[in-house]
């Protein structure tokens, strides 16, 4: 199922995104379907509430393309792995050795750096000389979580979307360390919304600009796969419904200019597409 967040007018709701029926059947709820009319249908409440009955469809349903995509959610916390793919972290200087005394790199994004699809990145020419994009599979946490092992991970996972992890990566070097290099707003679009079915084990991850492919991997080749990674980061922090792992960036990262149009696009989820603006 996908789960999207969206605007229309004043208002914004959460809806699933689906196939239009022929003959106007169920109560606004789409079915999968080959060339029909892509569609939202509305719900009622938030997909993270609790108990079972807190989301019900309210029987409106609006086309795709009436609507405005937001940011499928709205974090506390954006937890990222570095060099979490082999070629990447070679093309960064860096030697992977994934191994018993071996460990992800975490950090942190802030929750005002998160927009959604078709939203614009905003490049602050100001303050940094180069941009660059690094198309990733977000997890997207269910519930209030610690310390779970990797065989129950999927228990706390309430889906999957496409992330950009945009980074000023002279910042990156300068600072030594990356929270100014990675915690710009709008330096981590998030979309275009949450599949809540599809096994993250071996999905194929491309990222264009402007229609030319820079990154193209499978999430098989993660060093540390999305079971580790959520048992890992569940040691160190609690996480809550709504917040958001990033799981790394293959190899072909590279610099966003003024006018750029960026999409990562992941198999079975969808595709995320931004614009690059020049922020003063």
């Amino acid at each position: 199922m996908r789960i999207a967040r969206f605007a229309k007018g004043g208002d914004v709701a959460y809806g699933v995104v689906g196939e239009a029926q022929a003959d106007g059947a169920g109560a606004g709820q789409p079915v999968a379907g080959v060339g029909g009319l892509t569609v939202i249908a509305e719900l009622r409440g938030h997909p993270f509430g609790p108990g079972k009955g807190s989301v019900q469809f309210t029987g409106a349903t609006y086309p795709l393309g009436d609507l405005r995509l937001l940011a499928p959610v709205l974090p506390s916390k954006v937890v990222a792995v570095g060099g979490n793919y082999a070629e990447h972290a070679r093309e960064m200087g860096a030697e992977p050795v994934p191994g018993v005394n071996s460990e992800p790199v975490l950090f942190l994004k802030p929750s005002t750096a998160v927009v959604g699809h078709g939203e614009q990145i905003a490049y602050p020419v100001k303050l940094t000389q180069r941009v660059d994009y690094e198309g990733e599979l977000a997890v997207i946490i269910g519930r209030l979580c610690r310390e779970v092992p990797a065989a129950q991970a999927a228990e706390v996972i309430f889906g999957y979307t496409c992330a950009n992890d945009v980074t000023a990566r002279d910042l990156q070097a300068r600072d030594g360390q990356w929270t100014r290099a990675k915690g710009f707003d709008t330096f981590c679009p998030l979309g275009p919304w949450i599949e809540t079915d599809v096994d993250p084990a071996d999905l194929q991850l491309t990222t264009s600009v402007n229609g030319e492919i820079r990154q193209r991997a499978r999430t098989s080749e993660l060093l540390y796969d999305v079971p580790a990674l959520v048992e890992y980061v569940s040691t160190v922090m609690t996480l809550l419904p709504g917040d958001v792992l990033l799981t790394g960036t293959p190899a072909g990262v590279g610099p966003l200019e003024d006018g750029d149009e960026v999409s990562v696009t992941i198999e079975h989820i969808g595709s995320l597409t931004n614009t690059v603006v020049s922020r003063d």
